[in-house]
This record gives structure tokens, sequence and C-alpha cells, in this order.
């Protein structure tokens, strides 16, 4: 099934829009389009190619012309020669990779110049020492999905219900740019609202000029300094003001963009422990969003694609999108910065295989079982559990600077949780200045600064949590709607069945008017609706899968899930 923009997809030059918006430079070559690929049994190179791959679409994917699984004893091949443009090089060549599933080694005119273990974050090779007029990349995969212990979210290879098919290989944007010899390599952005500041960290070495509104302050790279702020707006979903500044150092000159605000936990004026932004209580009325296209699976069809489901969630009244068991692009989170809408960031499960009476069982018993029992988790070999934290904080850094992001969510129903307290403690080694989650729906541990809930098959009764905590329904309804000719012919699921568009706006006004939105008075915290859109054989999305249609409208939506009317 295409999406709107899957049917006027240029497979030529998709998604050529600037990968970074908070570390942009006016040197930029992107290299997504036609590659040439290869599958092999082994890892020897291959003698010839299979034919044409879009990258960066997974060759499981219908936007990317080849539509194969990858197995597990399958080496993936990518090959691309390029030209360097005519004084493009400043000194060093870095060629980028938004994201490649799950590990990546990196040849370029022969020589190899880098690898990567992880599907979900971004990572840089240098190819300066190594670089001519014409060139020559090959990128070799391998992706076991389900088969090791690697992070690896919903795929599975034999796909249902709530998991999907496995993606592999290149999945966002791969790109070369060129910087002077000294540059920089990184920014760490903490708004300090209530200090009328901004944190800055500048990686890399040398004098550094930010200028903003105006203005410029100077100061070393490598160290912690506070830029004065006074009179700057405070960014919310009803008011995503951003700030562009640039930052110089010596040479090299990027353009970024912050923003001003706060979140924590505190108490309402009847001591109810809340969510805040900005200092004051803030409900979070969210969707479950999974981020699967019918054309791009992992990837999105085109930018505007991206923009268009969070500005759908906007309309619907939702002002928080909880990124499931996924990292997007970098331009997602930009669009939900500039756009106006919350995120909660899941670290994408990973570990062995998931067994059913750990992952079921707290459904029926409530019963949370201590995750240092590694066997129970599918939690037994150290190296799992070892790469799963330094993905999860190369997840944190590399997303650190979004406003937009509010909550991290390392562990999901007991997927592969383990050791949750050391979990957060790495992401707060990181990042002290927002919320963790550290289990959602079940297998809490008893710490932390919220309760996270999954209620799905009965009625939601609000309960003030017993260690003081904010209340968070972090998933709860997952009602299903077929839309004919926009969804699959295979067996739906869903948590209820809607036999039509009627019998579905029924269900949600009860649910909302009888459970969520009194709840929201009583101390609620926070609502995640399952879901944003239909994915797969999973049919309880407000959009489909296509998204070409939406089950209800917009004003109805919204007068259900804020329990406001409508005006003239």
């Amino acid at each position: 099934m295409l999406t709107p923009w899957g049917e006027s997809f240029d497979p030529a030059c998709p998604l050529q829009e600037y990968p970074r918006p908070q570390l942009r430079r006016d040197s930029y070559l992107n290299l997504n389009g036609p590659w040439m690929y290869a599958v092999t049994k082994s890892a020897k190179r291959p003698e010839r190619a299979d034919g044409t791959i879009i990258v960066p679409y997974s060759p499981e994917c219908q936007l990317s012309g080849v539509e194969k699984r990858i197995q597990p004893d399958d080496w993936l091949w990518y090959i691309r020669s390029f030209e360097l443009p005519e004084g493009f090089n400043q000194g060093r060549i870095l060629l980028h990779f938004g994201a490649v599933d799950q590990i990546a080694t990196v040849w370029c005119n022969g020589v190899e110049v880098g690898s990567h273990t992880g599907g979900y974050t971004p990572f840089t090779v240098e190819l300066t020492d190594v670089v001519r007029q014409k060139n020559q990349l090959l990128v070799c995969v391998r992706d076991q999905t389900d088969q090791n212990d690697l992070p690896r979210g919903k795929q599975r290879l034999e796909p249902g219900g709530i998991w999907y098919h496995g993606q592999s290989g290149i999945w966002q944007t791969v790109w070369i740019e060129s910087v002077p010899r000294n540059y920089i390599r990184g920014l760490k952005l903490t708004p300090k609202p209530e200090l009328e500041a901004l944190e800055v960290v500048v990686y890399g070495t040398g004098k550094c000029v930010m200028e903003l509104e105006g203005k410029k302050f100077a100061f070393p790279a490598g160290k912690t300094v506070r830029v004065p702020t006074p009179g700057l707006e405070l960014w919310s979903p009803e008011n995503p003001v951003l700030y562009p500044f640039t930052m110089t150092l010596g040479e090299d000159c990027i353009t970024s963009y912050f923003a001003m605000r706060s979140v924590g936990v505190g108490k309402d004026e009847n001591g109810v422990p809340r969510l805040l932004l900005n200092g004051e209580p803030y409900f979070h009325n969210g969707l479950l969003d999974q981020g699967y296209w019918s054309d791009g699976q992992y990837t999105p069809p085109a930018d505007d694609a991206m923009v268009y489901d969070i500005e759908c969630a906007k309309a619907m009244g939702f002002n928080m999108l909880r990124k499931h068991m996924k990292v997007e692009p970098d331009r997602w989170y930009y669009h939900c910065d500039r756009i106006g809408m919350l995120v909660w960031q899941d670290m994408p499960a990973g570990g062995g295989e998931y067994k059913a009476a750990v992952i079921n069982a707290p459904l029926v018993t409530k019963q949370n079982f201590d995750d240092s029992r590694y066997a129970l988790f599918g939690r037994e070999s150290a190296d799992g559990r070892k790469q799963f934290l330094t993905e999860l904080k190369r997840m944190v850094s590399t997303l650190y600077n979004h406003p937009s992001i509010v909550m991290w969510v390392p562990f999901n129903e007991g997927w592969g949780q383990f050791d949750s307290r050391t979990a957060v403690e790495n992401i707060e080694s990181i990042d002290r200045s927002r919320t963790v989650d550290p289990a959602s729906g079940w297998h809490d541990q008893g710490f932390g600064q919220v309760q996270s809930l999954h209620v799905y098959f009965t009625k939601y009764h609000h309960k003030p949590d017993k260690l003081g905590r904010a209340v968070l329904l972090s998933e709860f309804g997952g009602y299903t709607l077929r839309v004919e000719g926009h969804a699959r012919p295979e067996k739906a699921f869903g948590y209820k069945s809607c036999k039509d568009a009627e019998t579905l706006k029924k269900a949600l006004t009860k649910l909302y008017a009888e459970e969520i939105l009194p709840a929201k008075e009583q101390g609620l915290a926070a609502a995640v609706y399952t879901q944003l859109s239909d994915v797969e054989t999973e049919l309880n999305g407000l959009l489909t899968y296509d998204r070409q249609e939406l089950k209800l409208p917009y004003p109805t939506i919204r007068e259900i899930v804020t329990g406001e009317k409508e005006t003239e």
C-alpha cells in the first residue's frame, strides 16, 4: 500500500532535506538515491550486484524497489560511487549514516574506514585520508533481527499482532560534509529558564563565539558555560518558540537552535503529584506512535509525511507522542520542536526471547518480578546487557538537545528488562533535566518519580501511587476499526473491535468520558492512547496504515479526548 507521498515518490532523490537541523553547515552532499546492492551467504565480497536499491529504504520495504527479506545468515552489501564537488574539501571529509540496522562495516576505495554496532543511532566515519576525485563506497551489513541480543524494537522475523516485519540495512539518510581540520564535533544545550540562561558545551578545542539575538558571547570549547537569555519566551505545545543561533570555532561555523523550557514532577495546589512543564502542572494527553509506514516501513516516504503525522496528532487534540520502540530520524524531533509536540522517547527493546509468563502474567496477577533475575527476562548475556546500556546512552546523547523530548522510557512491559536502576543511572549520567519512566507498564521496581500503568482489558480506576509518585497511564485503548481498501486482508489485531466509525466514536467517547477525563481530575498525570496509526495487521490506529484515511473527523476526536466542545 502506498501513502500519498509514496504515490509521488522520486527514487532518484528521496529525503534530500538537511538531516541534522541542530548542527547545520553549508557543506552538504546527500547520498540518498540509487545504490547497487547484493545479498550473499558469506563474508566474501560479491563479484556482481543483484540490482539497484533506493537508499535509505530497507530492502524489505516497497520504496526500496527490492522487497526482499534479509535472513540472519545473509550478508547485505551496498555499493555507491561518488565525486566531490569542486572546492568542497575544507580539510576533512566526513561520511554520516543516520542509522543502519544492525552491524555495519564501511570501506572507501578499498580501505576499511569504520564500523558500527546498533541499529538506531547515527555514526560517522572519516574519509579524509582515502578520498580521491572519484570514489567508491562499500557497506556490509549483518542483521539478525530477533536472533541476537541487540536492540530491535518491534521487529521480528515471524511478525504478527503487535510485532512487525524486521527491517535491515541502511534506513536513514547517508550524507557527506566537509569541515576544517579543527571543527565543532557536537553541542550540549541545557535550558535553565529559572536562571534566564542556557548552559552550553561545545565539543571541540579552541575559542568559540556564539551569536544569539544580535549579541555575541565568547568562551572556550570543552567547558560548560552559561549564556544569559533574559526575556526569552518559554516553549510549550501552545507556544513552540525556538531561538536560532550560530556557533563559530575557528573556520568552522554551524547554525542551530534551542528552546527555553523545564520539565519535572511536582505537586499541584491540592498536593497531587503531577508532571510539570515550566514549573506548572501539565497533563500529557498522548498517543502511542510506532513510526511505521505502509510503503517505507521504518523510513518515512517523505519529510512532509513526518510533518503530517505530528500535525494530525495535534489537530486531534493530543499534545504528546510516545515514540514506541523506535528512534526516528533527527528531523522528526525537529518538527516536534517547531510544531509543538511533547515526546516520550522509548529505548528500543532487545535481549533474548521474551517469555510469555513474564510479559503477560502481570496483566492478570499484577505481580512485578525482580529485574535482576536475568534468565526470566531473557537477559543472560552480559555482553548483551552492556551493549544495551551503550546504545541507551548513545540515544540520550544524540537526542539531548531537542526541547520536545520530556521523558525517557528505557523499558516496556518487561521486554528484555534488566537492572532498571542501572539503566536510569546511565540516563541520568547524561541527562538530569528530564523525567524517566523506568518500567512502562509493569515490572515496576518501586523507585523513581512516576508509576507507569498499561490498562487494556479492564476499566481504569484511578488510585494514587502508594509511593507518592505521579501516576501515568502510559498505554490504554487500542480500539480496532478496519477501513476496507486501506488495510491488509489478514485477520486484524486489536483490543476491542468496532464494526464502523459510529461504533468507534461511541466507544472512544465512553472511554474518555467515563475513565480518562475523570481520572485526570482525580490526579492522573498522563494518558497515552494506542495508537496514532495502523501498523501491518494491527488496526487500532486513528489513521490508516497508508495515511490515506482518518477514521473519525478531527473535531470529533478533539472533543472526545479533551472534553472541550468546538466553538464557532
